[in-house]
């Protein structure tokens, strides 16, 4: 009988889907070697067809806040699923989600849920030009909003540009509706903002797309006052810091403390659980501007799936203050080893982290910003990030990601983690050798 390996397993796959895979960090280009086949996850571990088993720092890009196959969750997905797997109709887990998102989000007055993060932020888009009767939009290079045509778009350094395709397929007219500008300065913000009609300012809450970049104090409110003095909507992309950060996500430790709203909402990861689920929402004067309360077509078969909303739910009921506490404490513990053994190996880095995300680059910094974070020695990580992985530590194949724990993370799996830190550092300093 044939045994299903990694290798054999991407061999196979590199016939059948593009690369091999279902989306492209997954491949492993930008660390080389085969990507590993996870074959079941419980807890904070992951194992792979090949019979090794890691602590598990990806935690599905997110959702796994609460660890994988949580017994609460598993239940309450059971329970649903032997009902139906999905409606195509109106359902309550859709309906109680939603009640949850505006409880806990008090901006938010209507939810619209979607399948992705990318529909999510495609609709919001789409609302604001709506709202606003302008068709350009300003985002930050460095920042990742999903994969439409509109927010597909790179930027070099320096001065405010209109943006280029960085994708085949996008066309030039597309590309040039979008603005990038450097993450951080206000000036550029408002000099796009006073030369050209900007339906929206889009931004991630707390970018971790380029690395975790954290905003530097009064930034966010920046972006508000300015869209407010020119008449843009600003939309706060929590596709990935939504619940997971905070009860309230990033808006919860920053706009609800200094007494500012954003105009949209986008949320993903962790409100589905592990599920594909991701929402629009905010005030009903914007949101009742969607279909079928207004005008603006938006719509999906599978958008506020039953079992999806049923996994996201438990997840937020089960998400306490001890949880971020606790996720709190991991971090720390964590990203002190890193500082600790990288410098005990003479390696030069930089740790960024806003509270339970962090990224180390291998630079010595500071990074603030896109061009900063490109600048990293990406070969260190490459070597860095392979022996992570053979001790025992699964993470993001990429030298660009945040890096995820969960609840379920505790002193064992920190002895694991610190001791395979430990020879991670000594091999990335070694990596020129």
């Amino acid at each position: 009988m044939d045994i299903s390996t990694s290798e054999s397993l991407f061999a196979r796959a590199l016939e059948a889907m593009p690369g091999g895979v279902s989306s492209p960090v997954r491949a492993y280009g930008a660390v080389g070697g085969t990507p590993r086949f996870a074959a079941e996850a419980h807890g904070p571990y992951i194992t792979d067809v090949d019979g090794n088993k890691y602590v598990d720092l990806v935690s599905t890009w997110g959702p796994a806040i609460l660890g994988h196959s949580h017994p609460q969750i598993v239940d309450a997905v059971r329970e649903i699923v032997c009902k139906c797997t999905s409606f195509g109709a109106p359902s309550e887990p859709e309906l109680l989600l939603a009640e949850a998102i505006k409880k806990r989000v008090s901006p938010v007055e209507r939810v619209r849920f979607t399948s992705s993060g990318t529909e999510a932020v495609m609709t919001a888009v789409r609302l604001a030009r709506a709202a606003t009767g302008r068709e350009k939009i300003i985002k930050f290079a460095g920042c990742y909003h999903g994969h439409s045509d509109s927010l597909l778009v790179a930027a070099g350094s320096g001065a405010t540009t209109l943006g280029s395709p960085d994708s085949p397929g996008v066309t030039k007219g597309t590309a040039a509706d979008t603005i990038v500008v450097d993450y951080g300065d206000l000036a550029q913000v408002e000099k796009a903002l006073a030369e050209n009609e900007v339906a929206a300012v889009i931004t991630e809450a707390v970018p971790a797309n380029m690395g975790v970049i954290t905003p530097m104090t009064g930034f966010n409110r920046g972006l508000r006052d300015l869209c407010t003095e020119y008449g843009a909507l600003f939309v706060f992309d929590e596709v990935l810091t939504g619940f997971r950060v905070s009860p309230n996500g990033w808006w919860g430790l920053e706009g609800a403390v200094e007494g500012w709203e954003p105009d949209l909402f986008t949320f993903g990861k962790v409100i589905g659980g592990g599920f594909p689920l991701a929402a629009v929402a905010g005030p009903a004067q914007i949101m009742d501007q969607l279909s079928p309360a207004g005008p603006v077509y938006q719509a999906g078969t599978l958008s506020g799936n039953p079992v999806a909303a049923t996994a996201g739910l438990k997840t937020l009921e089960l998400l306490d203050d001890e949880c971020y506490s606790h996720m709190g404490k991991i971090s720390a513990q964590i990203t002190r080893t890193l500082d600790d053994e990288l410098s005990a190996a003479g390696v030069p880095h930089i740790i960024n982290r806003a509270s339970n995300l962090f990224s180390v680059f291998f630079t010595n910094g500071p990074v603030t910003n896109y061009d900063e974070s490109r600048a990293q020695d990406t070969k260190a990580f490459a070597k860095f990030f392979h022996t992570l992985l053979n001790n025992g530590v699964w993470m993001a194949p990429s030298a660009f990601e945040a890096w995820f724990v969960s609840s379920s993370h505790g002193d064992p799996e920190l002895k694991i983690i610190e001791a395979a830190i430990k020879q991670a550092a000594i091999a990335a300093a070694q990596q020129g050798e």
